[in-house]
C-alpha cells in the first residue's frame, strides 16, 4: 500500500498521542479513556477471531490467513502489534466484542440482522455467497424440497443457520442439525467422505478446499452475495470504529483489499472433477513416499518442502520413471544437461531428482537480480525453472518498456505471452518462446502447493486431536462393569 502523505501525518500524531497517553491517563479526567486512546497506550489491538483456512492458522512463516492479513496490515495503520484471542464459538466471540477480551471480531463475519442487534458492523471487505454443499454420486439436490430426508450440518450460531429458519417458513418439513465447534472445511470434508448429506458454507471456504475434497460438490446457492465485515460493539465511542472504516476505505482505494484477497484466493484456480479426484488420492498414496526425500532437500538448500513437492507434482505426478517426448525425466522431470550440471547421475533415481530439482531451483532463485523480492522472487524463480532464465529476462525487458515493474511477478506474468508474438521476440535477445505455458505452470504450483499445505495441516490438526482424546480417555476411570470386561478380555494380535 502507497504511504501517502496524509496518512503519514495522521500515523505521527498516532505515534505523538501514543508517547504522552500513559502520562495522560495517570492525571484525574472528566471523561475516561476511548478505546483508541487505550489500544495505543497499551500497543496492542486484540480481535476476536477463530481458527481456520479462511481466517487464521499458522503457516510455515508464523500466522497467516484472510483475516490475520486484512487484521494485521490494520493493527500496522495504528502502529501497534496484533494479537489475537480465539474464540471457539460464533455466539460467545460476538458476546465478547469490547470486552476485555478483544475490541472487535475478525472471523468472516457475515452482516445479518440478527446480528446486528448484538454489534455494530465495519464498513465491509469481501462479498460471499452460502452454498449448499452435497456429495458428487448421490442425488444433487434441486431445491430445498429435496432436503427433506437429507443429514444436514452447519456451524452453530452461523449466518447459515440464520438462512435455514427463513427457509424453514417456507418448508416446515425442513431439519438439520447444528455444531459448535467444526469449521467449515471440517463441514466439507465429511461431506467428501460421506459423513453428512449436506451443509452449507460459505463461497470462499469451498473455493478454498475444493481441491482437497473433490467430492464435495455445490448444488445451489442458497443466499444472494453477503458482506462480510468486522463486528464491534454497539457503542457511543467511534474511535477505533471511526478508524478501521478510513482504514478499510483507504485499502480499498489503494488496491490493498484486492492483493490480499489474490493472495489468499486468487491463486485457486478449479481442477475437473477428476483431476481433482487423482490428485486428492496421490497426497494419501504417493505424496508419503517421497516425503523424507523432499525435507532432506528442502532443508539443504533452504525451501519450503511443500513447494518442491508442488514442482514435483507438476512435472511427474509424483511418478519416478515419468518421461516426456521431449527427453527430460524423473519426479522433477530434468533434462539430461541440467542433471550432469547438478551433478545427477540417475535421473529416475527419486532422491537424485529431488535433490537435483532442488539444487536447480536454488540457483535460480539465487541468480535473480537483488530487486526482485518476496513473493515475486519465488514466482518468476519458477516461471524461469520452466521456460529458461533468458526468456525470463526477455519478459522483463518487455514488462519494463510497456511501463510495468519488471520486479514484480503480476507484472512479469502480462507480458511473458508476448514472447509468441513476432514483433516482440524478435526485438529480445532470446527470441521466441511458448510464453503462456510458465504463466499457467506458475499458476497450477501455487494451487498444488496450497493445497498440499493444507492437507498437512489438518492431518497434523486429526493427529492433535486424536492425541488429546486419548488424553482425556487416559485421565477418566474406568466404571466397574469397563474393569470387568477389561479382566475377561482376550487381545489377539
Amino acid at each position: 500500500m502507497q504511504v501517502s502523505r496524509h496518512k503519514v501525518t495522521r500515523l505521527l500524531q498516532l505515534g505523538l498521542l501514543a508517547s504522552v497517553i500513559g502520562a495522560v491517563l495517570l492525571l484525574t479526567r472528566s471523561q475516561p479513556p476511548t478505546v483508541l486512546e487505550l489500544v495505543l497506550a497499551q500497543g496492542e489491538l486484540t480481535i476476536l477471531s477463530r481458527n481456520g483456512p479462511t481466517t487464521y492458522y499458522e503457516g510455515p512463516n508464523g500466522l497467516d490467513g484472510y483475516e490475520y492479513t486484512l487484521a494485521h496490515e490494520f493493527a500496522q495503520y495504528l502502529g501497534v502489534e496484533l494479537k489475537i484471542s480465539e474464540v471457539e464459538h460464533l455466539g460467545s466471540l460476538l458476546d465478547a466484542v469490547g470486552t476485555e477480551r478483544g475490541q472487535l471480531g475478525a472471523a468472516g463475519l457475515t452482516v445479518t440482522e440478527e446480528r446486528r442487534k448484538k454489534v455494530r458492523f465495519s464498513a465491509p471487505y469481501m462479498e460471499v455467497t452460502q452454498q449448499l454443499v452435497y456429495r458428487a454420486g448421490s442425488n444433487r439436490p434441486a431445491d430445498i424440497a429435496d432436503l427433506y430426508d437429507k443429514t444436514i450440518l452447519v456451524i452453530s450460531d452461523s449466518a447459515h443457520v440464520e438462512t435455514l429458519r427463513q427457509l424453514q417458513k417456507e418448508h416446515p418439513q425442513l431439519r438439520w442439525h447444528e455444531q459448535s465447534n467444526v469449521e467449515m472445511v471440517e463441514l466439507i470434508e465429511m461431506v467428501h467422505n460421506g459423513d453428512i448429506d449436506i451443509t452449507i458454507v460459505d463461497s470462499n471456504a469451498y473455493k478454498l478446499n475444493r481441491s482437497l475434497y473433490p467430492m464435495a460438490q455445490v448444488a445451489f446457492d442458497v443466499s444472494e452475495p453477503q458482506q462480510l465485515a468486522w463486528a464491534f460493539p454497539r457503542s457511543t465511542d467511534n474511535s477505533l470504529y471511526d478508524l478501521a472504516n478510513e482504514f478499510i476505505a483507504q485499502a480499498r482505494d489503494e488496491g490493498k483489499l484486492a492483493q490480499i484477497h489474490d493472495r489468499h484466493y486468487g491463486r485457486l484456480n478449479s481442477m475437473d472433477t477428476g483431476s481433482a479426484l487423482t490428485f486428492a488420492r496421490r497426497l494419501e498414496t504417493r505424496l508419503p513416499r517421497w516425503q523424507e526425500h523432499l525435507q532432506g532437500a528442502a532443508e539443504k538448500y533452504d525451501l519450503d518442502w511443500r513447494l518442491l513437492a508442488a514442482i514435483s507434482y507438476q512435472e511427474s505426478h509424483w511418478n519416478p520413471r515419468a518421461k516426456s517426448y521431449t527427453g527430460v525425466r524423473g519426479l522433477m522431470m530434468l533434462t539430461q544437461a541440467t542433471a550432469a550440471e547438478m551433478g545427477i547421475t540417475n535421473r529416475i533415481d527419486p532422491e537424485q531428482s529431488i535433490y537435483g530439482g532442488a539444487k536447480y531451483y536454488r540457483k535460480i532463485y539465487d541468480r535473480l537480480p537483488a530487486s526482485i523480492v518476496g513473493k515475486s522472487r519465488q514466482w518468476m524463480a519458477l516461471a524461469a525453472y520452466n521456460i529458461g532464465f533468458g526468456h525470463l529476462e526477455d519478459a522483463r525487458v518487455l514488462t519494463q518498456r510497456h511501463g510495468g515493474d519488471p520486479n514484480l511477478w503480476d507484472d512479469v506474468k502480462k507480458h511473458l505471452p508476448l514472447l509468441t508474438k513476432r514483433k516482440y521476440y524478435s526485438t529480445l535477445k532470446h527470441g521466441y518462446a511458448r510464453g503462456h505455458e510458465p504463466v499457467s505452470y506458475v499458476r497450477n504450483i501455487r494451487n498444488f502447493f496450497n493445497t498440499i499445505a493444507w492437507h498437512q495441516q489438518i492431518k497434523q490438526s486429526k493427529f492433535a486431536s486424536s492425541r488429546d482424546r486419548m488424553n482425556e480417555l487416559d485421565e477418566v476411570p474406568a466404571t466397574a462393569n469397563e474393569q470387568a470386561q477389561a479382566e475377561q478380555s482376550t487381545t489377539v494380535l
